[in-house]
């Protein structure tokens, strides 16, 4: 049986040898041929390698801090996770969105080690009632505008504590909002408690800047894009401050290299490709 490359060349040769160079015929016969090889014999189709998709989350806006306007004015997509109650809390989830930037709540949980007062406002802690945690997580949200979730400050002790986040995702899960757990402890619950409630059970793989240094973030963002030779979707977590400038600088020189491999994207439409979640617009939400 003739394969289709003989089969291409047959019906070349039979139109070629019908027709004299240059004639008005041959060219419409040509035009004509490539329709019909196409239709008759099938055009072979080539496979494109699946682009790679990133998720970069950027916590601790809301305080101004190092690094705050470059995230914000970064050329590709980000998302950005802001604390509530602090001097720019509204500014920077306001400016996010005009950018069409994903937002967070960037929630404060005590956490196994370190002092409260790293806190800041409205925090999270072990000894809150029941009631008093549903207050503090909606207070939170409302000062917050735009958010489509919520992650959380430190918390490596809150975030394994079943009645805690069973609370946290309920009311997220209320307003409108998932959560992404920043995975700050090995023993967090947030993932399972999420799965359990029909809530996306996001996260977060790899921190880019646990230390400051520019060797260190560089490390890391090569890390991230090796994981996407084992995985579909990477989720990072940056943070401004401290280390704001170097992490910005970083991704930004990575864009270039990620380009037509890596596909940088927002939170929310990960949850909507890979859940196919989206919020019950239901029920109230402070989402504009």
């Amino acid at each position: 049986m003739a394969t289709r490359k003989q089969k291409r060349r047959q019906l070349k040769k039979k139109v070629l040898t019908s027709f004299r160079p240059g004639s008005l015929s041959l060219i419409v016969w040509m035009t004509t041929l490539s329709i019909i090889i196409a239709a008759t014999i099938g055009a072979v189709p080539v496979h494109a390698e699946p682009v790679k998709k990133m998720v970069i989350i950027i916590d601790d806006l809301g305080n101004g801090m190092k690094g705050t306007d470059e995230m914000l004015n970064m050329p590709t997509t980000l998302n950005v996770a802001i604390m509530p109650f602090l001097p720019t809390t509204k500014r920077d989830a306001e400016l996010a969105h005009q950018k069409g930037i994903d937002v967070l709540v960037h929630m404060p949980m005590e956490p196994r080690k370190g002092k409260r007062d790293w806190l800041g406002p409205g925090a999270i802690t072990t000894d809150l009632s029941d009631e008093e945690i549903r207050k503090r997580v909606n207070a939170a949200i409302d000062e917050v505008p735009y958010a489509v979730a919520m992650n959380n400050h430190m918390g490596s002790k809150v975030t394994s504590d079943r009645r805690i986040m069973s609370i946290v995702l309920d009311v997220c899960k209320e307003r409108g909002l998932f959560f992404v757990d920043s995975k700050t402890d090995q023993h967090s619950v947030v993932a399972e408690l999420a799965a359990e409630k029909g809530m996306p059970p996001v996260e977060n793989d790899i921190f880019l800047d646990d230390q400051y240094s520019i060797s260190h973030i560089s490390r890391q963002m090569r890390l991230a894009e090796e994981k996407l030779k084992q995985q579909d979707i990477c989720v990072t977590i940056g943070h401004v401050g401290v280390p704001g400038l170097m992490t910005a600088g970083i991704i930004r020189d990575a864009i270039p290299r990620l380009t037509g491999k890596v596909e940088l994207i927002s939170i929310s439409d990960m949850v909507k490709q890979v859940w196919n979640w989206n919020p019950d617009l239901t029920i109230p939400t402070n989402n504009k």
